[in-house]
């Protein structure tokens, strides 16, 4: 079956919808839908892969499909952006002018999503994708949690990030390096001259800001007012990681003369902080005339631009509740000699655990050889796993 056709182009459906996804799939978190790119006939086994080959497969997936799109498609933009459910229209109107930096924006999801499974990996509700939903992160986010808020806040974070980058590597038509870093400068080791290629995050944020703001700013309820200020927040994390790079020049390296731009650090750095910020997460209500936030606790400080707001108590995400968005912890690996999150009393909700003996390989007896290598040889090395055990309520074996 095929969509009607466009002025020169025919376009079947199931490319259509699988470009559609690859491209736009996990950005649907920032206008409110969020499709997750389906590759047809791959199936991918997370839990087999570390964060780096998590992130190289869906990037490649994601710029395989996007370019089988673009050639069934003709490279229409506005094809693409038309067929993208959920977009208002300033949200449409940017994707129409600014194609490259949707794809920009698309290749980077995988960035952020694995950032926010890192800082979650040892908590009951782990920021993983749900299979068979169309969902990114499925229903969790309609509560106004602490985990929305951290989504949104590293989601818009993820979004300045993989912009600026874009830049910095020439790969948008709209921006370049920083062009505001010019001339000569000081700073406290003296002056230096402005080189190379500087990031260009102001872009970055106001680009990040006009597309992933607009759909909040046609409403004015409490929940569109938490989102804006959440990605307020993960904007200004990026940037407060912007460093300064200096290379020497002169005799020997005596640095008589320096030049310096300004780069983003690695996107760890901005996780890490916007971890402390969930963990320290402010809890408000709106204030009477529907403006703005109020602290729900007297007894906490109001929250700065900053810091990251919510409006509803978290569930414990113990057991498997589609409504409430949690995927429970049945099955989820945890550490018996741990007193933290990932502890198997924490991590199992009290329900105890089982343990397995597995078996992996590892290198072990390593010896130096010159001139210069390590080798090592291939050991069997056994340990014990354990693993969350599965409610014994009826409600568990009820399809969710």
């Amino acid at each position: 079956m095929q969509l009607p056709t466009f002025p020169r182009i025919r376009v079947h459906t199931p490319t259509l919808r699988a470009g559609r996804r690859a491209i736009f799939g996990t950005l649907g978190l920032l206008w409110g839908r969020s499709f997750l790119p389906r590759v047809p006939g791959v199936c991918i086994y997370r839990k087999r892969l570390g964060r780096a080959e998590w992130q190289s497969v869906v990037a490649a997936a994601v710029m395989s499909i996007r370019e089988r799109y673009m050639r069934a498609t003709g490279g229409s933009s506005r094809v693409m952006c038309d067929n993208v459910p959920g977009l208002v229209s300033r949200q449409r109107q940017l994707c129409h002018r600014h194609p490259d930096v949707m794809r920009a924006i698309g290749l980077g999801v995988a960035e952020w999503t694995a950032e926010c499974q890192h800082q979650f990996r040892q908590h009951r509700w782990n920021c993983n994708t749900l299979d068979r939903d169309h969902s990114l992160f499925g229903r969790v986010l309609l509560r106004s949690s602490r985990e929305s808020a951290f989504v949104y806040a590293v989601s818009s974070a993820g979004v300045v990030f993989a912009i600026t980058r874009a830049c910095s590597q020439g790969e948008l038509k709209s921006c370049s390096c920083d062009p505001k870093k010019k001339g000569t400068a000081k700073d406290s080791k003296g002056s230096f001259d402005w080189g190379g290629c500087s990031d260009n995050i102001d872009y970055g944020i106001k680009f990040a800001r006009a597309f992933v703001d607009a759909k909040e700013r046609k409403g004015k309820d409490a929940r569109a007012l938490m989102n804006l200020h959440n990605n307020r927040a993960g904007r200004k994390a990026v940037k407060r990681f912007l460093k300064q790079e200096c290379k020497c020049h002169g005799v020997s390296g005596s640095c008589t003369l320096r030049t310096c731009w300004l780069a983003m650090a690695d996107f760890r750095k901005t996780g890490d902080y916007l971890w402390r910020k969930y963990n320290g997460a402010i809890q408000v209500v709106m204030n009477q005339d529907g403006t703005g936030f109020t602290v729900a606790n007297k007894r906490f400080k109001k929250p700065t631009k900053n810091d990251l707001v919510y409006f509803e108590n978290s569930p414990d995400y113990c057991i498997r509740d589609r409504d409430a968005g949690s995927p429970g912890t049945a099955g989820r690996v945890c550490n018996l000699t741990s007193r933290g999150m990932d502890s198997c009393e924490v991590m199992c909700c009290g329900r105890g655990y089982d343990t397995s003996r597995v078996t992996r390989m590892t290198k072990c007896e390593c010896k130096f050889h010159w001139c210069c290598a390590v080798r090592c040889q291939d050991c069997l090395e056994a340990l014990d796993v354990h693993t969350c055990k599965a409610p014994t309520s009826a409600d568990w074996a009820a399809p969710t």
